[in-house]
């Protein structure tokens, strides 16, 4: 009602409101949508979002709030070039807030920021590269099941789980790892310069609480997105949460039983590796 009444007034009536646009950021990063009603992260889901925040001509800062164990190294690096260009263009800052976790990619992106805010209990970090699966090579014989596979190009079976693994295979996997590694690694040092700590476990996948993240550097300090907004832009500060339109059809995968079928079991899978990369941090 309070509102209403307001822009019944003049304008030079009117209490003035500092209005910040707030990006939500909530789930495993990954290139597709998560389907099934989960949230989830993705380029192509966010970049209309941070358009539509970084226009806001009045705004003072872009607020970006990370919920997100990470997923996708891509996606997360596409996510954080994203908010980088929009701030150069519009010059704004960023301020990102950690919440439960913003770790891996989460954390990759968290780095957008031109600062970084995390509660105390956030956990932050895990500056590294994962990659895992499962080998089916002695179930296959138990239940008296051959595989047979046909290629075109020697390694174009490389780690197939029912066949034995090869030494030569993990040693492609882990250069592969390594060369994300360091690349994540370049974008944590350019973007946290001389904050971060002399900490030999920094970059070794290692993950902390967001009070012992602001020891090492990894965030600037400690905080909410209530309490920091308010006291920078004062009481009359308003946050205007910027968010997807949902069509009546959006949850919709398909009328045929084998659409549905289809759609449940890849949904499941991912809700198996959403719930992984939730676990790794204990939530």
């Amino acid at each position: 009602m309070a509102r209403f009444v307001q822009k019944l007034l003049p304008k030079r009536f009117r209490k003035k409101k500092v209005l910040i646009p707030v990006v939500r950021l909530h789930g495993a990063i990954m290139a597709g949508s998560a389907g099934m009603g989960r949230q989830s992260v993705s380029m192509a889901a966010v970049a209309p979002l941070l358009k539509k925040a970084f226009e806001r001509s009045k705004a003072p800062v872009v607020a970006i709030e990370v919920n997100s164990p990470g997923g996708s190294p891509v996606q997360s690096r596409l996510i954080y070039r994203r908010i980088r260009e929009l701030a150069a263009k519009h010059d704004k800052k960023v301020l990102v807030f950690c919440e439960d976790v913003a770790a891996s990619g989460g954390y990759m992106i968290a780095c957008a920021g031109d600062e970084i805010i995390a509660d105390p209990s956030s956990i932050v970090g895990s500056i590294g590269v994962v990659s895992g699966g499962f080998g089916f090579v002695d179930l296959i014989r138990r239940i008296g099941v051959e595989r047979r596979v046909y290629t075109a190009g020697q390694n174009k079976a490389t780690l197939d789980p029912f066949q034995p693994e090869k030494p030569e295979d993990v040693a492609h996997l882990k250069s592969l790892q390594l060369d994300i590694h360091a690349i994540f690694i370049d974008l944590v040092r350019k973007s946290r310069g001389d904050k971060l700590a002399n900490d030999p476990e920094l970059f070794s996948g290692l993950f902390w609480s967001g009070g012992k993240g602001l020891e090492l550097g990894l965030v600037d300090r400690l905080g909410d997105l209530h309490g920091v907004l308010t006291e920078r832009f004062g009481e009359d500060v308003e946050l205007e949460v910027i968010q997807a339109k949902k069509g009546f059809f959006s949850g919709l995968v398909g009328f045929g039983a084998e659409a549905r079928s289809a759609a449940l079991v890849r949904n499941l899978a991912d809700v198996a590796e959403e719930k992984s990369l939730w676990g790794r941090y204990g939530l």
